[in-house]
């Protein structure tokens, strides 16, 4: 978009718009003025997902990428993966008789069954949701 100058020099306008970008004027040189997609904080199984895609599913990633919509993805990957596991430990806690009452009891034994029970969980989570 370089403006030509014919004899006089002729004032360029800061600001141009052609097929719905707006254009900046800098020196002699017009600037897209272009806006990044809001991108949302990603936790860690939507970082997974991230590996996963660009190790298994490259088509799926580069569509994503190319829309524009792969952080929005990967965030919503993240909280339901999160939203699953938090689920799969309350129930799992539940049919195990896992409580306060036992972590009162014998605090070792309630750590190792809950560290199992997380396991358990984020192995079901990545399966179902974030390695597919």
């Amino acid at each position: 978009l370089k403006h030509q100058r014919k004899g006089r020099c002729n004032k360029m306008k800061k600001y141009i718009e052609q097929i719905g970008i707006t254009y900046e004027l800098r020196g002699e040189q017009y600037y897209p003025l272009l806006e990044l997609p809001e991108q949302k904080e990603i936790g860690k199984y939507g970082r997974l997902h991230l590996e996963y895609l660009k190790a298994h599913r490259k088509g799926r990633y580069t569509n994503l990428l190319s829309e524009g919509t792969l952080n929005q993805r990967l965030y919503e990957i993240d909280l339901e993966a999160k939203k699953m596991v938090e689920s799969i430990i309350t129930r799992l806690a539940t049919e195990r008789v896992i409580d306060e009452n036992m972590k009162d009891r014998d605090m070792l034994c309630w750590v190792t069954e809950m560290n199992n029970i997380k396991a358990s969980a984020e192995e079901i989570v990545l399966r179902e949701v974030v390695y597919v």
